[in-house]
């Protein structure tokens, strides 16, 4: 979650958006408050500090953050239980809601702004809120790879062909999802198969970042990563930014939709406050603003909202037929993953 130099959306800009919006009343009924909000996060901090200092000037209601990877997070949240001081949980996939779902340990959403986004995007219990999403891409170097001999299929990377030519970060919780994903659609053995071709064939990082960084100066071909980090990268470089972006079509499952969502624990003591923070994160003008904006370039999912205009329009994408259900909780992911010998 590298901070970088991009266009801030400011506090400022968002209290703005709001105060013009319609149904202001709800998100201003704490504005004297001196209440503190604790927030769990595994989101990028740029985009969060944003809008929690816009969430503070706007409702009055302070917000301390605490940052870290999403299932390190999620494992303390389990770990802390009914003690856990966190009220609200904002992370950057779904599967890590799905496991504190399961835990029993998220409070229901208020009905009113689980309407603000598709029913699909939602916990199906209501539990938890989609409020972003991102595509999985695969970058890549023109200099080394001509596009028409870029695969058909993300599990076409597991073959003798592209070792060597590959880059993936299987350490990133963004990484987790995609496994499940192959899980669901090849079934447990063929994905086990598929990581253990990618280990025999993969340049190994950190995180997107440094697979996206690792393509752009041509250390290798091509690499596995979520959309967002090739448009940060080219928001920072424009022009010279040498790696490409190549989407799966055909209903492959490269072209998984991540669902990035929030929750208030059912522990909180701050209930209403958490509910209004969520409200916050799905409200047209902030979705608006996100969409927009240059510091996250993720799809916002409040309806009727648009993205920001380097990104592949959403209804141009062609996803797997995968539910946030089918992804799971990401503990079999990592079993495979280990298995493997990529954990």
């Amino acid at each position: 979650m590298r901070s970088i130099s991009l266009r801030p959306i400011t506090a400022l800009s968002l209290c703005r958006a709001l105060v013009a919006s319609a149904g202001l009343a709800a998100l201003t009924a704490g504005a004297a408050s001196a209440e503190t909000l604790t927030l769990y996060c595994a989101q990028h901090q740029q985009m969060v500090d944003q809008i929690t200092a816009g969430f503070t000037k706007h409702t009055g209601i302070k917000v301390r953050t605490r940052y870290g990877e999403a299932p390190e997070i999620a494992s303390q949240i389990v770990q802390e239980g009914k003690a856990s001081p966190a009220d609200v949980y904002f992370t950057e996939n779904s599967p890590e809601l799905v496991l504190l779902d399961e835990k029993g340990l998220l409070a229901p959403v208020d009905a009113k702004t689980l309407t603000k986004v598709p029913s699909r995007f939602n916990a199906e219990d209501g539990n938890w809120l989609g409020v972003l999403a991102r595509e999985n891409v695969l970058t890549y170097d023109p200099k080394l790879i001509d596009a028409a001999k870029l695969p058909a299929s993300l599990m076409d990377l597991a073959g003798p062909d592209w070792k060597g030519k590959v880059a993936i970060a299987p350490t990133d919780a963004d990484f987790l999802p995609l496994v499940e994903a192959v899980v669901k659609l090849k079934g447990r053995p063929a994905a086990l198969d598929w990581l253990r071709g990618l280990k025999a064939n993969a340049q190994l990082f950190d995180d997107d970042e440094a697979v996206v960084a690792a393509v752009d100066r041509g250390a290798v071909a091509t690499g596995i990563i979520n959309n967002y980090y090739w448009a940060r990268l080219h928001q920072e470089k424009g022009d010279a930014t040498v790696a490409a972006i190549h989407h799966f079509g055909g209903k492959d499952v490269g072209g998984l939709i991540n669902v990035s969502g929030a929750a208030v624990l059912k522990s909180s003591k701050h209930q209403a406050a958490g509910q209004k923070f969520l409200a916050f994160l799905v409200s047209q003008p902030v979705q608006a603003l996100l969409g927009a904006g240059d510091v996250d370039f993720e799809y916002p999912l409040a309806d009727g909202v648009k993205a920001n205009p380097i990104l592949t329009p959403f209804d141009k994408l062609d996803p797997p037929a995968i539910s946030i259900k089918d992804l799971g909780d990401d503990q079999d992911a990592a079993k495979l993953l280990r298995e493997a010998g990529l954990l």
